[in-house]
């Protein structure tokens, strides 16, 4: 009997004891024609336009990660400067403050005291004597002051006025008997800074922080 054995081929490929095992793969294309060559180009240059598009948005996503990180980085000075400006905002506005206060009671020296005798109007109406210390400056004009004021409100009582020499202008002390009411220009600008400050401070610990949105 005679066995047939398959045609060889340039594209047979045999394992280590010579038997066939697969066919090779085939060869390559050599020739195209227009329409392959043209759709070969095309396909090339989609490729290669992604290739493209796809690095240039690599780029861009690592430049906005530095710049998002240069920004974060620098948040904790920003946030220094934005508390620097309101502390330097408080010392101006408070200055300011200062300056309009001393101009105002150098004019009307005694508007200090008329308007506290205006807010102490009905504690003090039934008080027969209303006692009135002011600088020896002021003793006069806050007399007539005082007294033109009782009228208005009906003030039955007596009001003294006396001369302090300790009181600074601007400064007095009330006296009724039943209550005592003083203010002094130095400190009430004293404790008005001292609160200030202490609120552009806490504002400091505790103010909102600057933060990125979530598009950066």
């Amino acid at each position: 009997m005679i066995t047939s054995h398959p045609k060889f081929g340039f594209d047979t490929v045999f394992d280590d004891v010579g038997a066939i095992t697969a066919q090779a793969p085939p060869r390559p294309k050599r020739t195209y024609t227009p329409e392959e060559v043209q759709a070969e180009r095309a396909q090339a240059f989609a490729e290669g336009e992604r290739s493209v598009v796809a690095r240039a948005e690599q780029a861009v996503a690592a430049a906005l990660a530095d710049i998002a990180g240069s920004v974060k980085a620098a948040l904790p000075t920003l946030t220094g400067l934005v508390h620097d400006h309101r502390v330097a905002s408080a010392d101006l506005a408070l200055a300011c403050a200062k300056a309009i206060a001393a101009a105002a009671l150098e004019q009307f020296p005694e508007a200090p005291v008329i308007a506290a005798l205006e807010g102490l109007a009905r504690e003090i109406e039934a008080q027969p004597r209303l006692i009135v210390r002011v600088n020896g400056d002021l003793v006069e004009r806050s007399r007539t002051a005082l007294e033109n004021l009782a009228q208005s409100l009906s003030y039955p009582g007596q009001i003294l006025v006396k001369d302090d020499p300790r009181l600074p202008l601007a400064a007095f002390v009330l006296d009724w008997g039943d209550g005592r009411a003083a203010y002094d220009p130095i400190e009430a600008a004293t404790r008005v800074d001292a609160a200030l400050r202490t609120a552009v401070a806490a504002e400091g610990l505790h103010a909102e922080p600057i933060t990125l949105s979530p598009s950066t």
